[in-house]
């Protein structure tokens, strides 16, 4: 489902609780202990790629700010270089060089911080650093770099830039359209290398793993903040940083993103956790609903559980390479109104993952987006009866060459099993 609680405070917070038996979290650091950032060469490759889809549409540059595209792109996400009132902009523009199309990128930069911009490791040949004073206007300075190209064509700029630079971009340059980088251009991000598969898949198996090694730990009569404290705790020893996770008991997860509560473990309740982190900047993003071995849990609610899980099978064999988006969705839905549950599953099927934890494209309905080889969703049909129980299963998968689903949790067994297994 992804983040909708804040980041965990820190170890602080074991003070408030029994000690666990961290023993448990042994063998999860070795999971993704190989795991590799993304290599200098992926990152050229990128830039050539953008390049040549610029030059192609008489594009003058693509522009974005720290986040998930500049980290794409150049390296440059929002936790090395946090976002400002001063802009700090990733340049991409294509130049001809001996007939070949070759990427040129250009940091503009505040000029009192032009030092520790000149320290990001931002990939790219010869990449050249601008700096704008303080009583000068940022995006003059950098449409300045770019009118020496002497290129009219449009201004392509991250779909999730701040409006203000848009703007001040658009009337620094009144006669040059700026605009969201169209298809082209954010299908490069939408459609997953082998390499950044291979962080995915580590990154949500070993999630999978840390639920599993704090199912083991939980007790009846347990509370929900303890459990948020030993998940933390279990996906900080698999290596994970910007951990989060919600946990949620019997009704409370009848609101998705629950209720606030810190409610404890009954005899009768189910158990959700959505958990997450990052592996060299991708996310992992897993919901189980599960019991435990002393739990009593009513017939009903198993039954749902089960018709949700098939939910989530029968979507995964309809996504396929070609497929619409919205055709996945309406499988799972069809299947649970028609066991009786209209109404009751209430957000969409699933979310691209990759650099963010929610990004384009989306499985839900009312979308014409086709699925493509390298896509990476969330498969995450649930059911939410207010006042009575809350069930979701969450697992991300991708498609392969072969065009079809694979879940990135498949290394270690893929789909909850049952109740009991997670």
């Amino acid at each position: 489902m992804g983040k909708s609680t804040p980041p965990f405070l820190g170890r602080g917070l074991l003070k408030l609780f029994p000690k666990f038996d961290h023993d448990s979290w042994t063998g999860l650091a070795s999971h993704c202990s190989d795991a590799q950032p993304i290599n200098g060469s992926e990152f050229l490759q990128r830039q050539e790629k953008l390049a040549k889809i610029l030059y192609d549409n008489g594009a003058s540059a693509y522009i974005a700010e720290p986040g998930a595209n500049a980290q794409y792109f150049g390296n440059i996400s929002k936790a090395t270089w946090r976002l400002s009132e001063r802009p700090l902009l990733l340049m991409i523009f294509p130049a001809l060089e001996e007939a070949n199309i070759v990427a040129k990128v250009t940091i503009i930069t505040p000029a009192f911080e032009e030092t520790r911009a000149r320290q990001l490791s931002v990939p790219g040949f010869d990449v050249s650093y601008i700096s704008w004073a303080e009583d000068e206007d940022p995006y003059t300075v950098a449409l300045h770099a770019l009118s020496a190209l002497e290129i009219e064509g449009p201004i392509y700029v991250d779909g999730m830039m701040r409006y203000f630079i848009v703007d001040g971009l658009q009337k620094a340059a009144p006669g040059v359209r700026v605009m969201s980088a169209p298809l082209e251009v954010t299908q490069l991000r939408a459609r997953k290398s082998q390499a950044e598969l291979d962080l995915l898949r580590c990154a949500n198996e070993v999630t999978v793993l840390c639920i599993r090694a704090v199912q083991a730990q939980m007790y009846i009569g347990i509370r929900e903040s303890q459990v948020r404290v030993m998940i933390d705790e279990a996906l900080a020893a698999a290596g994970l940083t910007e951990r989060w996770a919600l946990v949620l008991f019997g009704e409370n997860a009848a609101l998705p993103h629950g209720s606030g509560s810190d409610r404890a473990l009954g005899k009768s309740d189910f158990i959700l956790i959505d958990a997450g982190g990052l592996l060299f900047e991708y996310n992992s993003d897993v919901t189980r609903t599960f019991m435990l071995r002393d739990s009593s849990i009513p017939l009903e609610h198993t039954t749902i559980w089960y018709d949700v899980h098939t939910a989530q099978t029968l979507a995964h064999v309809t996504a396929r390479e070609g497929v619409n988006t919205s055709a996945v969705d309406k499988v799972a839905r069809d299947w649970l109104d028609g066991r009786g549950y209209k109404g009751y599953f209430t957000h969409r099927l699933g979310h691209g993952i990759g650099l963010e934890d929610h990004e384009a494209p989306y499985l839900r309905g009312g979308t014409d987006d086709i699925i493509r080889t390298g896509n990476a969703f969330s498969n995450e049909p649930g059911i939410y009866i207010e006042g009575k129980v809350g069930i979701r299963l969450e697992d991300c998968f991708y498609i392969d060459e072969g065009g079809n689903a694979v879940f990135l949790t498949k290394g270690i067994g893929g789909q909850a099993r049952s109740p009991l297994y997670p």
